[in-house]
């Protein structure tokens, strides 16, 4: 009996040992679930092989970022595992998911700033953890990106979607000549901006109307207010703008297409795009919705803001830094400007290509 239980006993401490030595080297695999994606928390490091990149959306419900998010999501596949989290286009929000990016010891990060001057904070951090950062779609000021040589952006030039939207009204503009409703050769117009200090929308609203100018054609601004990017507020502030001035309107232009499509719906009920009433609206993404409004002849145009490729270079980018490289043409597939900008062209999008954007 005692040799049955002294065999019991001595059973027992073998497994308690063998336990306890699988325990010891682990690490912290598999440690806290991360984020909305479901990467793996603790040392993320270079240890497993794919890199571990931590993502920080200013907000999970603007149109076009969801389609940046999507085509990272594709993107990375093979190449990283991304731990991609909503900010609720709140800084704080957004500082705390980078803290625990950070303590997590992610490969690098993918930053799509809410306050693009809070990028010096951010870029502070990564740098004290070694850990390099891409900022997208929001650019922070020369002097943040000139703090590390880890520090990479991604994006497109404003000024460019701003020139695009303004030619759309010019093109209008000169083949209809009933646009002209009082017939005084000049161009009444509203403008729905983003959100104030915001780089795109400052931009996108002083380049747009500088290419109508530009065209020969006089301007008047009627009306100019932000709408935050959202389609609900760009419809109230539409309907504001109608109320106050009406058939005065000769055009509407938007930083982008959920500020358009809200102004549209203002419009329909206005009357407006029923029989010969119609007034042109330009926004800026090429997002779907914007597209079906195109074909529905309520949008006349948009600018394709290339949500895949930036996501796509994005993500190119994270994984070169992630591996120690300096990411060149040849490991990401995109071209670099003045090493540290990778610069996404936009386009013209109208009803006559719209399948460019499709």
């Amino acid at each position: 009996m005692k040799k049955k239980w002294l065999l019991v006993l001595m059973t027992g401490i073998m497994l308690t040992a063998a336990a306890c030595g699988n325990n010891g080297g682990g690490g912290n695999t598999g440690g806290n679930s991360g984020g909305d994606n479901g990467a793996s928390g603790g040392n993320a490091g270079s240890g497993s092989g794919t890199p571990q990149v931590g993502v920080a959306i200013y907000k999970f419900d603007d149109t076009f970022m969801t389609g940046v998010r999507n085509a990272m999501s594709a993107s990375a596949e093979g190449k990283a595992k991304l731990d991609i989290v909503d900010s609720q286009n709140a800084q704080p929000t957004q500082n705390e998911k980078i803290d625990l990016f950070i303590s997590k010891k992610y490969d690098s990060m993918i930053i799509n700033p809410v306050d693009r001057t809070a990028a010096g904070v951010i870029i502070d951090k990564a740098k004290g953890a070694d850990i390099p950062v891409v900022f997208l779609n929001r650019e922070p000021i020369a002097e943040d990106m000139n703090k590390w040589d880890k520090v990479f952006y991604v994006g497109a030039k404003a000024e460019e979607s701003g020139t695009i939207s303004g030619q759309l009204i010019v093109d209008y503009w000169k083949a209809n000549p009933a646009a002209d409703k009082n017939g005084d050769g000049k161009l009444q117009y509203v403008m729905l901006t983003g959100e104030p200090g915001h780089q795109d929308a400052e931009l996108r609203t002083k380049f747009s109307v500088q290419a109508i100018q530009d065209a020969g054609i006089e301007v008047e601004a009627l009306a100019e207010d932000t709408a935050m990017w959202d389609r609900v507020k760009g419809q109230e502030k539409m309907q504001t703008f109608l109320a106050s001035h009406g058939d005065k309107i000769e055009a509407v232009l938007a930083n982008n297409d959920d500020m358009a499509l809200g102004a549209i719906e203002a419009l329909k009920a206005a009357g407006y795009f029923a029989g010969d009433k119609h007034m042109p609206v330009v926004g800026v993404d090429a997002t779907a919705p914007a597209i079906q409004a195109l074909q529905d002849g309520t949008l006349l145009g948009t600018v394709l803001n290339d949500a895949k490729n930036q996501g796509a270079a994005s993500v190119a980018i994270a994984a070169a830094l992630s591996k120690g490289e300096t990411p060149t043409k040849e490991n990401t597939g995109f071209d670099i400007t003045d090493g540290k900008y990778v610069w996404i062209a936009y386009k013209k999008i109208t009803k006559d290509n719209v399948a460019d954007a499709q």
